[in-house]
């Protein structure tokens, strides 16, 4: 059980810096700051407001002072237990304050705007240099080991259906839409997640008798969409919740005869396929897995087949300054995950399988208005959250969960690709 768990706990809310109530057997770390010595808050409250000082932001402290260039308005409720979480635990003491309402932001998504176009220089070089001593690691049990993963998986998929459907699309697809205009609309979400969807079939060449695996079921869309071309799937998930709905879906769409959804770790797979088509799914992999991952790819490719793959990227060196901590959306959202580079994704397609990179294409400012669109609708329903058994505190991390995704798309600090891999030899 992680932290975003909805089953209530019995426990007395402690309040937060607003007042608002949090539960401390939900979200211990976010009810109970952690220590940080004067010396340490003073020194954090110094490096903020020096960074703050030339970003294009408005920052008004609880005592009235301003900080910043002008711009988002961030107003921080309470700085002493704000620069205390940023001193003890950086990103994840950022989050976290912002779960506890000890800052809020009125667009919530600019303010995070400027901060991820930012990022690489918010923390002068010299301070960089000791971000060990309050950059945690991971926790060994997130590692992504058959058992790791399936756990880190359902502690995400697994909250709830119901939940998901209250934000995304009618195709229940939880990845990047490919619009075919800015700023999408809701009425065409549907058919923008269906076009990315026909992309990815396209570049597989996905058709009548394809022998196709997918690798991350979702909620079953895709496998729908190509079964519906006359192929013959074979999806793989970790999810139960996610499971049981594809099925069901496959039924109602009277498909069931082409779609097996099984509950099963890629690792474990055995089939030879035409094509092999993963959506977002390497994201959750982990870095040490990304070589069984692609080798896993390989050999189920029958020769002469395709693979086509959608994967969120970051740049090469943030990623390398990442790949050795724990960040507040491992904690909260997704355990165990890390997104990659480009430049990761094609040195271990070179140096681990017989592949080839055929094709690639990066859409990043579609995936800030799909983010737009699920935050926007996950706003509108808080009421139906709320009914669901998730309490204000988990609002608020999903709000800035979504908030900060996009931020990142929109600052081009993440992007998204989808990618073609070739196999040599000759398809059946």
């Amino acid at each position: 059980m992680t932290a975003t768990h909805p089953r209530p706990a019995a426990t007395t809310p402690v309040p937060s810096g607003r007042g608002t109530p949090v539960d401390a057997g939900r979200w211990p770390d976010v009810a109970a700051p952690p220590r940080a010595s004067w010396a340490r808050r003073a020194t954090t409250a110094a490096v903020v407001r020096r960074a703050l000082h030339r970003l294009p932001l408005r920052v008004r402290f609880a005592d009235g002072d301003t900080v910043g260039l002008g711009g988002p308005l961030v107003e921080v409720h309470d700085p002493d237990v704000f620069h205390g979480r940023i001193g003890a635990q950086g990103l994840i003491g950022f989050g976290e304050s912002y779960m506890a309402g000890e800052w809020d932001a009125p667009d919530l998504v600019g303010a995070l705007t400027v901060l991820a176009a930012h990022a690489a220089d918010l923390v002068p070089a010299p301070l960089q240099r000791l971000r060990g001593l309050w950059h945690q690691r991971r926790p060994a049990n997130r590692r992504n080991t058959p058992d790791g993963a399936r756990d880190n998986i359902s502690s995400h998929y697994d909250l709830s259906n119901d939940l998901f459907a209250l934000f995304l699309d009618d195709t229940l697809s939880y990845s990047s839409a490919v619009f075919p205009a800015f700023p999408a609309r809701r009425a065409s979400f549907a058919a923008a997640q269906q076009r990315k969807i026909d992309r990815l079939l396209d570049l597989a060449e996905v058709g009548d008798g394809t022998r196709l695996l997918e690798i991350g079921t979702g909620w079953g869309e895709l496998a729908l969409r190509a079964a519906g071309r006359g192929a013959h799937v074979t999806s793989l998930t970790l999810s139960r919740e996610q499971r049981d709905r594809a099925l069901a879906r496959a039924r109602e769409a009277g498909l069931d005869d082409r779609v097996r959804v099984e509950l099963r770790d890629y690792r474990e797979e055995q089939g030879t396929y035409d094509a092999v088509v993963s959506v977002e799914m390497i994201e959750a992999v982990g870095a040490e897995f990304w070589p069984v991952y692609f080798r896993t790819l390989d050999e189920r490719l029958a020769p002469g087949g395709r693979v086509a793959l959608q994967a969120i990227t970051m740049p090469h060196d943030r990623m390398l300054a990442a790949r050795d901590t724990y960040t507040w959306i491992q904690k909260y959202v997704f355990p165990g995950g890390l997104i990659p580079s480009t430049d990761a994704i094609e040195a271990t397609v070179r140096d681990h399988t017989g592949l080839r990179v055929a094709h690639r294409y990066d859409f990043g400012a579609h995936y800030a208005e799909t983010l737009r669109l699920w935050r926007e609708r996950f706003t509108e329903r808080a009421a139906e959250v709320d009914a669901l058994g998730f309490d204000e505190t988990f609002r608020r991390l999903w709000t800035f969960y979504l908030a900060y995704s996009e931020a990142g798309f929109r600052a081009a600090y993440l992007d998204v690709q989808q990618y073609l891999f070739t196999k040599e030899g000759t398809a059946r």
